[in-house]
């Protein structure tokens, strides 16, 4: 079983530095995919409400032979559910389609600037914390300007910022906010999902020069900067090449030069005009 490190957050939890995407891993198959993640050694587990498949991560949980401690549960508030009620209403809906008394990380989905909502989500979220029904809080595809404002409205920093992050979109000055405020990032999509990222040359070099895959690369990269990917796979294989990327280092001239493949947002992912509700 391979052994992927923590680090630990800013309210002083730990926190895998690498873990499973589980977008579309929905039914019976999805609960085997994400069971067999948790016995390769995985214990950080990624859902969403709009993922609709809350029900799969909690039974997987519990037909897994680890510890319900020893693993931490993601999930996310959609934008439908903005506000300080409907934010601790929809925690409530989530811990009952997952099945469990706690879910260990909470995260805004998306910001949806323009409902105008989330800082009184965030303080549902905080009421959410301080009932026990969350471990920790943050937020995903925040910008600097909007994490400023939820600090200085509410004087709680997000745990973490789950964002939009690959070699085409390294994301340097959100990254360095983070690492200012003590916000762990977060990197959804790490390996530029439906692009030639994994084509690259670059990559192909250094996958020969380590002796692992383009993806291992990519993968350890994220880790290097201080970043938790979160790649999805339903093949156990996959899923085992993906985590053991903790066995060889990349110089900080490779971690570099991988950055300067640097392109911008491969999808309508800003976060100051794109929402979802």
């Amino acid at each position: 079983m391979l052994n992927i490190p923590t680090v630990t957050l800013n309210d002083g939890t730990w926190f895998p530095e690498l873990g499973l995407g589980t977008y579309n891993l929905r039914g019976e198959e999805g609960i085997d995919a994400i069971v067999a993640a948790i016995s390769s050694g995985y214990r950080l587990l990624d859902t969403a409400v709009n993922y609709e498949n809350e029900r799969e991560v909690g039974e997987a949980v519990r037909r897994s032979d680890v510890e319900r401690d020893d693993l931490l549960v993601v999930s996310k508030i959609p934008g439908r559910h903005h506000g300080f009620d409907e934010a601790v209403d929809s925690i409530q809906g989530s811990l009952g389609l997952l099945g469990l008394d706690r879910i260990d990380l909470q995260l805004i989905h998306w910001p949806n600037p323009s409902v105008g909502k989330y800082v009184d989500t965030w303080r549902g979220m905080i009421e959410a914390r301080e009932r026990g029904l969350v471990r920790s809080i943050g937020v995903s595809n925040f910008t600097e300007a909007m994490l400023t404002e939820l600090i200085d409205e509410t004087g709680v920093t997000p745990a973490v910022n789950q964002v939009e992050l690959h070699p085409y979109f390294p994301q340097e000055a959100l990254r360095a906010f983070h690492a200012e405020h003590g916000i762990r990032t977060e990197s959804w999509s790490p390996l530029a999902r439906r692009s030639e990222l994994l084509t690259e040359q670059l990559l192909q070099e250094l996958a020969v020069v380590h002796d692992v895959t383009p993806t291992q690369v990519v993968l350890r990269w994220h880790t290097q900067l201080g970043s938790t990917p979160i790649p999805k796979s339903a093949d156990p294989d996959r899923q085992r090449e993906n985590a053991d990327v903790f066995g060889f280092t990349l110089t900080d001239d490779q971690v570099a030069v991988i950055s300067g493949l640097e392109r911008g947002r491969l999808w309508d992912g800003d976060p100051d005009t794109h929402e979802e509700m």
